[in-house]
């Protein structure tokens, strides 16, 4: 309780300071308003909902101690858009209010230097000051509405605007049988984040189902924490469909880190169980091992490694175990939750010719328009979406399929990916 309420204190310190600023801000586009009453409720509105906000994370961190239960993630959720909803766009309008600041602040030093009086410093004297002041608090309400829309979108329609990705990628050495080998890859569904909206994710299930694959590569984080998310979607996944086979690894959500747990029982037991749902919605887990693919009697290998991170994420994933069954193979294809993984193990030791990863989502946020591709993640993951290539081996990073934390998604949908070798 003390660790939360430390916690608390420089947040509301923080929200206050925001608040005061931006009500300063807008206090003088209210003043205009004729009707009073008209005023004071969009007054109270205004702290009204910062109040709601602040005690809404007060609830969460003296009601929830720690993340025992899948709902946890849905009321963060609830949390993270309040704040980014209400906060994002006042930031946006601040910079505006503090352009303000400085032009009247330039203004004082010049007119001190010039010894003119301590009157004429005075903003409220001009109108023509006021006016350029109303025009820039004007510009600002403007242009913060441009998050809120933004913001407000991603939480609504965004997080289901699933994209199709398409690739197709050369091999020398591909065996003849497997030229044209359609392999979809999906990832990171946190099915606990979807709060039970099956209808949604039936509908990306059948867009998946219409690219025909012949493999379907499932790159981990299957669920934020807990087995009982799983709890109600084996009817719409197990839909999913792939002429040769269905396939997946686990991620580092998968394990249950995120929780404390009554016992190291309760914990294996909860891992048991999401391993479970795999075969049940027709998944082949591969916990560090190898699947032979076959097709007119030519084949090749698809490697399957547990979760395998850089500190703090976990290192389970064993590559020289996965890979020892694939040896002499003519064709290699890996999948491993972490992209982290191709540059740390795959790429210094191995002639892997093909690995799916997922695990960034692309931070749920960037830009990938107009020859831009931009994310704040790159800084963390600099390969973390689309395909990457460093002589004859490739990466394909999936920017996931669901979310976690922020329940929605601004500029980069959730997604499919269709790889084509030839």
């Amino acid at each position: 309780m003390r660790a939360s309420a430390m916690l608390l204190i420089p947040l509301l310190i923080f929200m206050l300071l925001v608040d005061i600023y931006t009500f300063r801000g807008i206090k003088p586009l209210l003043a205009k308003l004729a009707n009073m009453l008209l005023r004071t409720s969009l007054a109270i509105l205004f702290w009204g909902i910062s109040v709601l906000v602040f005690a809404g994370f007060c609830l969460f961190m003296f009601g929830i101690q720690h993340v025992k239960q899948s709902d946890a993630y849905i009321y963060v959720g609830y949390l993270v858009v309040s704040f980014a909803l209400f906060y994002i766009p006042k930031f946006v309008f601040i910079v505006f209010v503090l352009l303000k600041d400085i032009q009247l602040l330039f203004k004082a030093v010049i007119n001190w230097v010039k010894g003119k009086r301590k009157k004429s410093l005075t903003p409220n004297n001009s109108g023509r000051k006021m006016e350029r002041a109303e025009f820039l608090y004007q510009m600002g309400l403007v242009l913060a509405a441009v998050p809120f829309a933004g913001i407000l979108y991603g939480v609504t329609k965004g997080k289901f605007n699933y994209r199709v990705m398409r690739e197709t990628i050369s091999f020398n050495h591909l065996p003849k049988s497997f030229k044209g080998l359609k392999i979809v890859q999906i990832s990171d569904m946190h099915l606990g984040s979807f709060n039970k909206k099956f209808d949604q994710v039936a509908k990306a299930v059948e867009l998946i189902n219409e690219q025909e694959p012949d493999i379907l590569l499932f790159t981990g984080d299957l669920v934020n924490n807990f087995a009982e998310e799983t709890e109600g979607w084996e009817s719409v996944l197990s839909q999913l469909n792939a002429k040769i086979g269905k396939y997946s690894v686990l991620g580092n959500h998968d394990y249950g880190d995120y929780s404390e747990w009554e016992s190291a029982d309760a914990k294996e037991k909860n891992l048991a169980a999401i391993k479970q749902f795999h075969k049940k919605i027709g998944f082949r887990l591969l916990l560090n091992e190898t699947e032979t693919l076959n097709i007119n009697g030519e084949e090749i290998a698809l490697i399957g490694v547990e979760n395998w991170g850089k500190p703090p994420f976990p290192q389970h994933g064993d590559l020289k175990k996965a890979s020892e069954n694939a040896k002499g193979q003519p064709f290699k294809i890996l999948m491993s939750h972490d992209p982290s993984h191709w540059d740390a193990e795959v790429l210094k030791s191995t002639d892997i010719d093909l690995t799916f990863a997922g695990h960034t989502h692309g931070m749920q946020f960037g830009i990938e328009r107009a020859g831009i591709k931009w994310s704040p993640v790159q800084y963390k993951y600099p390969r973390w979406g689309g395909l990457y290539n460093e002589k004859e081996q490739f990466l394909y990073v999936n920017r996931g399929f669901g979310y976690i934390g922020f329940p929605g998604r601004i500029g980069m949908p959730p997604e499919i990916t269709v790889v084509e070798l030839t």
